[in-house]
């Protein structure tokens, strides 16, 4: 698919929901007692694996144009699936339904795509065998296809290495099951949709921030007789939202509004950079009604400047790293992404992909071990852009174009399936 410059941004859009939100409202709905019904939840390909996962374990769920009606089979109803268990893409399938697999009375076994194959599974596979899991990696490599033998399990007390919202959710959706408190401690705190949401169906969960080290906190929950079903409302995708802010931003006299976008603030942190970068972005409608925090995003045309992306804010804003890497080339001075060696593990290994690519448009930047070094205000051509078949790069370099000179050509762009099937559609609307 071909892309050059547009005209300014104008007008309003309503964001798909959020992909993370959308998968555990099917998995949280599914071991519920009860109907959950979802509004607002992400059709693309990652949620639907999570979809077919349950609807292979015995799991009703009605979809039609409005709304999805989850008819849950109860903490301990799953039934054996007849066939292996297909995640397709998604890497939060995967990890968050091994934790549920994992306590069950009845052996499975996970695979995945190409990409999912080759993803780390040992963050995962390392707590739960420390709470009783029979889980095993088949090639013997660390990575899918999994083998999962349910097993009873015990609460346990688990340092994460990582700051990841699927390793934290896998524990705590182990943990449901556990004969004891289960507890995991991140030493920055990721996404929380799953304390969130858990609370939401009724678990006892709780986050507990360490006095003396705000930043680290420690999600504990306790063995769970009963979830229930309840309905969810799901926000917009702050992960989607984050390329029509990026095009708002650096698109000429560009105006625009995003309805309804979830700003939960262990999500947001793009936000925080992109207002440390000068950009004009004013939330409006602010609501939390649904224990997810909403707003309208108000985004304008900014003259942007480079900046430091590190530390404690990384897993608020680890998806969107790619973006804001693009947006850096646009901006004046010298921006610094690091530790983010997190990035190498995602769809593709996003820092040396976007280094590649970004060099081809005529970028200065330099890969680092754990990110990047950009400097920016140097002019950007269009070029032939690999995706390797990641949503976010193929999002991230059709926004990238907008301001290039020349056409930009994007191999494998129809990859936005996963998270957002109309985006090529939307952003050419705004962009008339």
């Amino acid at each position: 698919m071909n892309f050059s410059k547009h005209a300014p941004l104008k007008g309003e859009i309503t964001i798909p929901g959020d992909k993370s939100i959308s998968h555990r409202s099917i998995m949280f709905g599914s071991i519920a007692k009860g109907t959950t019904e979802i509004t607002g939840f992400l059709k693309g390909a990652d949620c639907l694996s999570t979809i077919d996962c349950f609807d292979r374990m015995g799991v009703e769920i009605l979809e039609d144009e409005d709304r999805i009606l989850v008819r849950g089979n109860g903490l301990r109803g799953l039934k054996a699936p007849s066939t292996v268990l297909d995640c397709g893409n998604s890497g939060t399938t995967t990890r968050l339904i091994s934790g549920i697999l994992a306590a069950q009375d009845f052996d499975v076994t996970l695979t995945g795509d190409s990409s999912i194959q080759k993803r780390p599974m040992k963050r995962i596979m390392d707590p739960l065998s420390q709470m009783g899991a029979d889980i095993t990696s088949i090639p013997g490599n660390g990575c899918a296809p999994l083998r999962i033998c349910g097993r009873p399990l015990h609460g346990i007390s688990y340092h994460s290495p990582v700051a990841s919202a699927q390793v934290k959710s896998a524990i705590l959706l182990a943990g449901l099951y556990a004969d004891g408190e289960t507890r995991v401690t991140e030493d920055c705190l990721s996404r929380d949709h799953t304390e969130r949401m858990l609370g939401h169906f009724g678990a006892d969960v709780q986050s507990i921030a360490k006095e003396d080290h705000p930043s680290m906190t420690t999600a504990v929950i306790r063995p769970a007789d009963q979830l229930y079903g309840c309905p969810v409302n799901v926000p917009g995708d702050i992960s989607s939202a984050a390329f029509f802010i990026a095009a708002a931003l650096l698109v000429p006299r560009s105006e625009l509004l995003i309805k309804n976008v979830g700003t939960n603030p262990t999500r947001a942190g793009i936000l925080t950079v992109c207002r440390a970068m000068g950009g004009d972005i004013t939330l409006l409608n602010e609501d939390n009604a649904s224990g997810e925090p909403t707003a309208d995003l108000l985004i304008r045309h900014s003259s942007l400047r480079g900046t430091q992306i590190g530390g404690a804010i990384i897993p608020t804003l680890i998806d969107e790293l790619p973006m804001l890497a693009a947006m850096a080339c646009f901006a004046e001075g010298t921006t610094v992404i690091r530790d983010a060696a997190e990035l190498k593990v995602k769809e593709s290994d996003r820092i040396g992909v976007m280094v590649q690519n970004l060099k081809a448009m005529g970028a200065d930047v330099t890969e680092t071990a754990d990110g990047m070094i950009i400097q920016g205000g140097r002019p950007l051509h269009g070029a032939v852009i690999d995706s390797k078949l990641d949503h976010r790069i193929a999002m991230t370099f059709a926004v990238a174009s907008l301001c290039a000179e020349g056409e930009t050509t994007i191999l494998g762009s129809q990859c936005v399936e996963i998270s957002y099937p109309d985006f090529y559609k939307d952003l050419a609307r705004l962009t008339r």
